[in-house]
């Protein structure tokens, strides 16, 4: 069975995710590459066993977190179906084949439209509940405050301060510190709202409802 240690230390993950990151820098996205990778990954570890996965779920659930954007590197369009592709190929000699289905399931699910968002296991749920609660600062490639200001995603990401994913109860709560000087709360909506009906709709697939607390307020 594959391991998330073996999957960090694989040198083509390991450049997929590189070269990725430094395509999307140029492109001026917000990161994608290892900070991105990671923090998905260990946040989809954490929920899947807030939520009562199996420890090897959990696992399975982290790898897809890391994986799932390293299709950047070939094309914007379609890198999740192009990362799960890429997983399989370099995965499959070693990996279970039920598992490997799941990882690529998980992978490919994180970015389809949302009337194609589906989930067939738990892994996927938890992996787009970790990718898509990723905002904050540190994702904003160093630029200039004018720059900053000039660009949507980089203003809102800029403007947040902690974000945090949680499980209390049977809710999912993502808490969010944003600075309301530099951007407003409509702004987060006009470009997340897509990203918050996604985890709603892995929540629910969880038997969870998912919540939104923005500043202490609960606006979800």
């Amino acid at each position: 069975m594959v391991t998330l240690d073996q999957v960090k230390k694989n040198p083509q993950v390991f450049e997929f995710i590189n070269q990725t990151e430094k395509i999307l820098a140029d492109l001026s996205f917000t990161d994608h590459g290892l900070r991105h990778a990671n923090l998905v990954s260990e946040r989809a570890g954490k929920i899947a066993k807030a939520v009562g996965l199996s420890d090897r779920e959990a696992e399975l659930a982290s790898i897809a977190g890391f994986c799932h954007d390293m299709g950047n590197f070939i094309s914007r369009s379609y890198h999740n179906y192009f990362a799960s592709l890429l997983f399989h190929q370099v995965f499959q000699s070693e990996t279970d084949p039920r598992e490997l289905v799941i990882i690529m399931q998980a992978i490919s699910n994180h970015d389809k439209k949302k009337e194609d968002m589906a989930f067939g296991n738990p892994v996927s749920a938890v992996a787009v509940l970790a990718d898509k609660s990723d905002v904050h600062r540190s994702r904003v490639i160093a630029k200039t405050i004018k720059e900053v200001r000039g660009d949507i995603h980089d203003r809102v990401n800029y403007a947040t301060k902690s974000s945090d994913l949680s499980v209390k109860g049977k809710k999912i709560i993502l808490t969010l510190k944003i600075d309301t000087k530099f951007v407003s709360i409509m702004e987060y909506f006009e470009i997340f709202t897509s990203r918050m009906v996604f985890c709603r709709k892995a929540a629910e697939y969880l038997g969870y409802k998912f919540s939104l607390m923005i500043n202490d307020f609960r606006l979800l």
